[in-house]
């Protein structure tokens, strides 16, 4: 009883893990110049280079949200640009402007560089564990009968997903890239898994080059 009562919970586990996302940095580079200057009290316009409202909204309001808790001011590009914007590719004084109205110092900006299917086998597994107990002595068929679904779980086919992802962070008055984070992000499930753990895996990547305070 207790080995069932374990393999339950090992199902259980899994099935949780399999439901998170699994992101993590993979490199990231900060301009030696500004590299431990915090930017604290500095107003950052944040970027979300996608198509998809839901994905753009949901990642610039969760950076904002990180950013504010360490005192650092945000302007979200979807409160500043309506969608209309976005169909007609602006010059890069028309953009430039547009975003130094804002009081913004800083651009953040996320964007998806590549994605990838991976479809892989995943084994099945054999196992005998008996637990004597006088029941399932009365005859083979009724051992053989209980004992049947823990002696062969068959193998099945996962399809799983990778995300790459880049962020850039500019100073507008030098107008120069002065940070940048390449991650992937492993079968984020749905778009809430991933808006909820992508900002973060940021923002401690941000804290760990030096430019944001850790707290």
């Amino acid at each position: 009883m207790k080995k069932l009562k374990l393999l339950a919970i090992l199902l259980v586990c899994g099935m949780a893990w399999s439901c998170s996302p699994i992101t993590r940095v993979t490199g990231s580079w900060v301009d030696s110049a500004v590299r431990g200057k915090s930017l604290t009290g500095q107003t950052i316009f944040i970027a979300s280079l996608t198509k998809n409202m839901k994905v753009r909204t949901e990642l610039e309001k969760g950076f904002s949200d990180l950013a504010g808790q360490r005192n650092i001011k945000t302007v979200k590009g979807t409160d500043y640009f309506n969608p209309e914007f976005y169909k007609k590719l602006p010059t890069e004084s028309q953009l430039s402007a547009q975003i130094k109205n804002s009081g913004a110092n800083y651009v953040l900006t996320i964007s998806l560089i590549n994605k990838n299917s991976d479809t892989r086998y995943v084994p099945g597994t054999n196992s005998y564990a008996p637990y004597p107990h006088y029941r399932w002595y009365g005859g083979f068929y009724s051992y053989y009968n209980y004992w049947y679904p823990m002696f062969y779980e068959p193998g099945y086919y996962v399809t799983d997903k990778t995300y790459f992802m880049e962020t850039n962070l500019y100073d507008l008055q030098g107008n120069k890239l002065i940070w940048s984070a390449q991650s992937e992000t492993v079968n984020p499930g749905s778009i809430d898994n991933f808006v909820r753990t992508y900002p973060k895996v940021l923002v401690d990547q941000l804290i760990k080059d030096g430019l944001f305070p850790a707290q």
